[in-house]
């Protein structure tokens, strides 16, 4: 009877510092990162993989294809990967045998090893104004789902597109907020119907970096600022992103869908750019992102949706010198290929708040005090 108490005892401490050990390096959840490759100067994908497992506390990762390359790299890593189905497959994504083709291609080798959590088809379809890709997205998103069905994967793998907020024909105030007429019926509601059937979030791209001047800067970086009244609400918004979401939250009730997931598919703030720019500095970007991550991790939510995180991907890893348009476009990355911060944003192990491990760390303890007594 001793020896099986003292088993049982051995058993379950195992079980307690496994459980520590994952607490601990959990980091803050919900934190993600766009992982572009459009350069020529940055570190390989096994050198990235390893740099964010064990440098940062990102455990989420986008990337904008599904390269097999690093696919491999983020084996056994834990960290959660999303990958993307080019817009000009769309079309082609609406063929069972072509979806299911791609999917023992481009999914089934690498799981479950690679964490792969999420398919998105295309990436912000709507604003192209291309009439085939548009009717031929949510025909394509059901189609994959079948594929993912067929291979057992469905529960695992969710699938997804991510918009612009142009999807909005009115976003001020927030409780205003509509998508466009036309797309409403024709494409978002069944789009939001198969979301929620097979519980995927809908994703969005917001970026107060693009819809701020220099009258509402601060706004735009979470800085102490006067805000915005919604008449119609009488709620008061401190930050321009929380004003974006629950605009996009409004529009997804006008339509009936207001408990679906919203997830931020990519935001971010370049740290250079053109001269006329307002705000596009090191300071900004790192006021930008820093704040960000500790108000989306904070569960404070939004005013119409108090109380939420929201999984959020930051745009982006690197800075990619290859990308055509504007300075700012090439300047949006979190880290030089060296793989050292552009600024500084609580990302770094080193720099994360610890409160929540030591709680987690003070729990653990007394059940194993416990269970030494007991033993």
């Amino acid at each position: 009877m001793e020896k099986t108490a003292v088993i049982c005892v051995a058993s379950i401490l195992n079980a307690t510092l496994l459980l520590l050990a994952l607490t601990l390096n959990q980091g803050v959840q919900g934190i993600g990162v766009n992982y572009g490759t459009v350069a020529n100067n940055l570190p390989t994908p096994t050198q990235v993989a390893k740099f964010l497992l064990h440098s940062t506390i990102v455990n989420r990762v986008r990337i904008f294809d599904a390269n097999p390359e690093i696919l491999h790299a983020f084996a056994n890593t834990g960290i959660e990967i999303t990958i993307n189905v080019p817009n000009d497959l769309i079309p082609h994504m609406t063929n069972l045998s072509f979806a299911e083709q791609w999917v023992k291609t481009n999914v089934q080798p690498f799981i479950p090893a690679t964490n792969i959590i999420r398919i998105l088809i295309g990436n912000e379809v709507l604003s192209t104004a291309n009439k085939l890709l548009i009717s031929n997205l949510v025909p394509a998103m059901q189609t994959l789902h079948t594929a993912l069905v067929a291979a057992s994967l469905d529960n695992r793998i969710k699938v997804s597109t991510p918009h612009s907020l142009g999807i909005l024909s009115n976003s001020n105030p927030p409780s205003s907020g509509k998508f466009r007429q036309g797309y409403d019926t024709h494409v978002l509601k069944p789009m939001l119907s198969f979301l929620n059937d097979s519980n995927a979030p809908f994703m969005v791209n917001p970026y107060p970096f693009f819809g701020c001047s220099a009258n509402t800067l601060d706004y735009a970086l979470f800085m102490p600022n006067s805000g915005v009244f919604d008449d119609n609400t009488k709620l008061h918004y401190t930050n321009m992103l929380d004003a974006q979401l629950d605009a996009v939250y409004s529009a997804l009730k006008d339509l009936g869908f207001e408990d679906i997931e919203i997830v931020i598919a990519e935001t971010g703030w370049p740290s250079v750019g053109d001269p006329a720019q307002v705000g596009v500095d090191p300071k900004s970007a790192s006021n930008y992102n820093g704040n960000l991550i500790r108000h989306v991790t904070s569960g404070a939510g939004t005013p119409l949706m108090p109380n939420r995180t929201f999984d959020t991907y930051i745009f982006a890893l690197f800075d990619e010198n290859l990308k055509p348009g504007p300075i700012c476009e090439r300047n949006f990355g979190l880290f030089w290929p060296n793989m050292t911060p552009v600024y500084d944003i609580p990302i770094m192990r080193n720099n994360v708040d610890v409160k929540n491990h030591s709680k987690a760390f003070l729990s653990i303890m007394v059940v194993l005090s416990f269970i030494g007594s007991w033993a």
